[in-house]
């Protein structure tokens, strides 16, 4: 069925055909637990199916398949895991209609934007095919009696805890590089997007990913999630999701010394010079805030605008914000649900504690629904003009379709504001001048800086973020280090 055949039936029906019942364990589907928890299409606020409620012991049998498949997948040759890569990408495209549409009803987007999600999924599996053979160490020059050389090696059993909101490429993100590397997987996603992880884990397997070297144990943070960090075979865990939660894993997995890779919040700003072009500022902070509704770490959720951009700039942005429509992903609005009715409580609570605090609501601002249907967790794309550097709706992650603007003078106060949260994970600089670009970009204290395109870069570019927005880098070549050790070789040559 095209993507469009499987839209028209999920939408005439509420049911979708052929989902995953089970865990994802040593190649293949385990029996359904008797555990269940319902999964909920966000722009219906219906449940549309159930998924298995993992235990411990689910954890445990994960961990074990892969830890008995790790050992022969170090020992495969480089160019088997470049083919098996390569495989696995050829395989997502051929079901790329199939993963977007699940994309759709686990997290409440856009069609158009879960297509992009599975298609750089696909990409990262290419991506890391062209690495798995080209995982070099090097020759050092110690003198001539000695030859000594590095060798880089697989950690072993990975962990990867997978975030809602882009479940699909993150699951990719983590999983592409840990294969090329020699590691095996064992991934727990978010309780509200369980599916495309499952799937993703059954294709692999397809495209012949040996049994037992990616599993998938569906459940909650507290149990399943909670097992994972601590279990001593994970050698390596990778976290997406918010501050503390990212606290919590690192402080769970310490006992172990357990390697970690966390990409935590952000509240990432883009920053707009007098030079600047207004509709192309506009843009890119539109693209940069209602993207996915909001509901992306580095989302460039705070406007920081030179007082002479400030009317022009708001007032296109604005215009564009308030005709923005809502509506079922599958439909493909301008902008999608927001992923469950805990996190549209949290996002409302945000925007009216600003309200509260009579502060400058140029648009949105409130809860809304799909205009078709009446139903789903939607809001508003909410824009909050003139704000102080210490408002909390500049502080804090609000993680929705909410723009915080602020307003600068002169090029040390705006790098003054644009570094004054605790997080730094994106930012952008929009200004003409190359040389106040180069400047600024050093100056700010973030993972990734872009210039005059809030989303420029791509998956060949190494991310993640510094302060509380987290440590160690995913995509990219620098997504390799996390799943490699490097073990040094010294051998004398005297006779």
């Amino acid at each position: 069925m095209t993507v469009q055949d499987l839209a028209a039936n999920y939408l005439s029906t509420g049911r979708i055909d052929g989902l995953p019942d089970g865990h994802f364990i040593g190649g293949r589907f385990t029996s359904a637990s008797d555990r269940k928890m319902e999964s909920f299409d966000p722009a219906r606020a219906e449940a549309f199916a159930e998924f298995s409620l993992g235990t411990e012991a689910d954890m445990d049998t994960a961990i074990e398949a892969a830890e008995k498949a790790a050992k022969d997948w170090a020992r495969a040759l480089p160019s088997e895991r470049c083919r098996i890569l390569n495989n696995v990408a050829r395989v997502f495209h051929e079901n790329a209609d199939r993963l977007a549409v699940l994309e759709v009803l686990d997290s409440g987007k856009t069609l158009a934007e879960a297509q992009g999600d599975v298609q750089s999924s696909a990409r990262l599996f290419e991506y890391y095919a062209g690495a798995a053979d080209k995982l070099d160490g090097r020759s050092v020059n110690l003198g001539p009696d000695l030859t000594a050389f590095t060798v880089r090696e697989p950690v072993g059993v990975t962990g990867h805890i997978i975030p809602w909101n882009y479940p699909t490429s993150t699951f990719a993100r983590g999983v592409a590089p840990a294969l090329a590397a020699g590691c095996s997987v064992v991934a727990k996603p978010a309780e509200t997007t369980p599916f495309t992880a499952l799937v993703m884990a059954e294709l692999l397997s397809e495209a012949g990913v040996p049994d037992g070297l990616v599993n998938v144990v569906t459940g909650l943070g507290s149990d399943v999630g909670a097992k994972l960090a601590r279990d001593p075979r994970i050698k390596q865990l990778t976290f997406t999701g918010s501050v503390t939660t990212g606290v919590n894993v690192a402080q769970t997995a310490a006992p172990n010394v357990t390697r970690l890779t966390l990409e935590l919040g952000g509240k990432s700003p883009l920053v707009a010079f007098e030079d600047a072009d207004p509709e192309k500022v506009a843009d890119g902070a539109y693209w940069a805030i209602f993207s996915n509704s909001g509901q992306i770490c580095s989302a460039g959720s705070r406007l920081i605008l030179h007082k002479s951009l400030r009317d022009e700039v708001l007032a296109i942005l604005t215009e564009r914000a308030s005709n923005l429509k809502v509506g079922h992903g599958l439909k493909n609005p301008d902008m999608g649900a927001i992923n469950s009715d805990l996190h549209l409580g949290r996002i409302k609570a945000h925007v009216d504690a600003a309200k509260a605090r009579g502060a400058n609501i140029l648009t949105g601002g409130d809860v809304t629904t799909d205009p078709d249907t009446g139903k789903g967790w939607f809001f508003q794309p909410t824009i909050i003009a003139d704000l102080r550097a210490n408002d909390p709706a500049v502080q804090d992650e609000i993680f929705g379709p909410v723009l915080s603007v602020q307003n600068f003078e002169t090029e040390d106060e705006a790098v003054e504001l644009a570094n004054g949260t605790e997080f730094g994970l994106m930012a952008s600089v929009y200004t003409r001048d190359t040389g106040r670009a180069m400047r600024v970009a050093h100056a700010l204290d973030s993972g990734q800086v872009s210039v005059n395109d809030y989303w420029a870069g791509g998956l060949e570019l190494p991310f993640g973020g510094n302060k509380k927005s987290g440590y160690g880098r995913e995509k990219g070549w620098e997504g390799l280090d996390a799943y490699t050790k490097v073990k040094a070789i010294t051998i004398s040559n005297a006779s």
